[in-house]
């Protein structure tokens, strides 16, 4: 029989559903938290993000997504702007966070 401490299971869970993070500067990482990290509300809130991604606005759904699942809001706001509205950048910064997450999905 394995025995395991809770700090294994920590670093365990740390390496399967860990985060995306994007360094913007020296000082300044965006740690996008996993969908599994997320609280029930904020996974359902994600969802319906999602869900909006063929409308109009997907500049700003992409970037309420961010804001969304960013540990840090003052980072997320830094990084959003740094992107400066563009398309292609926001949905690059998503691909990248929804590809490093899919390993950890249910």
């Amino acid at each position: 029989m394995a025995t395991f401490t809770l700090d294994d299971i920590r670093a365990a869970a740390d390496a399967r559903y860990g985060s995306t993070d994007i360094e913007i500067d020296p000082e300044t990482t965006v740690v996008l938290r996993n969908p599994l990290r997320l609280s029930k509300e904020e996974r359902t809130e994600l969802a319906a993000l999602q869900d909006k991604l063929d409308g109009d606005d997907q500049g700003d759904v992409l970037a309420d997504a961010i804001r969304l699942v960013a540990k840090s809001k003052p980072a997320a706001e830094k990084l959003i702007t740094q992107l400066d509205g563009d398309l292609a950048l926001l949905a690059q910064v998503f691909e990248s966070y929804s590809k490093g997450t899919q390993a950890g999905e249910a």
